[in-house]
């Protein structure tokens, strides 16, 4: 039986690669920050695969990019977020979990540094610019908030470095993790930086300017045929296997950046200025209750997850698990969880209460990716 359709609406914007995706047979989409974000080609599994040995194309540009220009800019960044700025040079991404004044997640954005007053705030899927917009007006900071006409492109895969060298030169291969370099692209200059969604590695093109979407996608097809590329979108297989989160579904207002294991990003002492600085400083000093893991669920391939599936155990709740999937690689159903810390040690026997019923599942701190290759 066929589910729910999306309707159109102007609501709901299209980027500049729809119309290459939509050729490229995209036949399931979600919204992500008012914005069409495919969803599904082929099937899951097969799409996991060919990431995992070839090289896709992904149409990113729900993450809006939040411009901070002017000479506050560097002030206003700092106070989004408890990782501490100050040593941020031009020409590198930090990940940046956000936070408001209770030190609960309001984003988890990679933030690109191109001049001392200039920012672009890469975002998942929240309205963090009006949170942005509100905090300039309300301190009357000189600064610029505003969305630019740029559209981010995702080439990932392990065949990302040798195609994105065909069309921007080989100087693209000595980018270094979370470093961004200028290239060129019908006379005009782009920001190309090595991240992305996914543990296969690869890059995010900055497409400034709506015109050079189809341009883009084009080249790059063009020049990877022989490379089996194609479009491709974030996989739900691979991000889990990677612990890799997504704000609004594993974690949201009601966690902290510890509780969501994202402690290593958060310099809270020395981030002078960040509004929820005081509020984590003083969760800092007990620790958190629970935080996220990851979970391997027994069993038969569970369902979609649309709500959240209580972790039991000795008749309890202890825990909840908010994204799941089976993975053919780990012949496993691989999830994320937040787990109480009386029970979120490595290989705790837990139960989850699924659609399909009562499963066994265990408890893991590493994600699946770094536990050891795939069977």
């Amino acid at each position: 039986m066929q589910g729910p359709l999306l309707a159109a609406s102007r609501r709901i914007r299209k980027t500049p690669f729809s119309r290459r995706v939509q050729e490229a047979d995209a036949k399931v989409y979600t919204v992500y920050n008012h914005m069409l974000l495919p969803s599904v080609f082929e099937s899951v599994e097969e799409d996991c695969k060919h990431l995992k040995n070839h090289v896709q194309l992904w149409d990113v540009s729900c993450e809006r990019q939040v411009e901070i220009k002017g000479p506050d800019a560097a002030r206003l960044t700092q106070m989004l977020t408890p990782r501490d700025l100050s040593k941020m040079n031009a020409g590198v991404c930090f990940y940046t979990p956000m936070v408001d004044e209770t030190g609960g997640m309001l984003n988890d954005p990679v933030t690109l540094k191109l001049a001392e007053d200039r920012y672009w705030v890469s975002v998942a899927d929240s309205d963090l610019l009006f949170w942005i917009k509100g905090l300039a007006y309300g301190l009357h900071l000189e600064v610029d908030v505003d969305e630019p006409d740029v559209s981010p492109l995702a080439i990932q895969g392990p065949k990302a470095d040798e195609l994105v060298a065909r069309v921007f030169g080989e100087s693209t291969r000595s980018i270094r993790f979370f470093r961004f370099a200028m290239v060129e692209f019908e006379g005009k200059e782009l920001v190309l930086a090595r991240s992305g969604y996914s543990k296969q590695g690869g890059f995010e093109l900055y497409v400034d300017g709506t015109e050079l979407g189809e341009p883009i996608w084009d080249a790059l097809m063009s020049a990877g045929e022989d490379l089996n590329v194609r479009a491709g979108c974030p996989n739900l297989i691979e991000r889990i296997e990677g612990q890799l989160l997504s704000y609004g579904s594993d974690m949201t207002r009601n966690n902290t950046p510890h509780e969501c294991g994202l402690g290593k990003f958060c310099q809270t002492q020395d981030a002078f200025g960040c509004v929820g600085r005081d509020a984590l400083l003083r969760v800092a000093v007990e620790g958190p209750v629970r935080q996220i893991r990851s979970i391997a669920i027994d069993g038969e391939p569970v369902p979609a997850i649309d709500e959240l599936w209580p972790i039991i155990a000795g008749g309890k709740q202890v825990g909840t698990v908010s994204s799941a999937v089976y993975s053919p690689d780990y012949r496993t159903n691989v999830a994320i969880g937040m787990v109480r810390m009386t029970h979120w040690d490595d290989g705790t026997r837990v139960h989850v209460d699924t659609p399909h019923g009562i499963r066994s599942a265990t408890v893991w701190e590493t994600p699946f990716f770094n536990q050891g290759k795939a069977a």
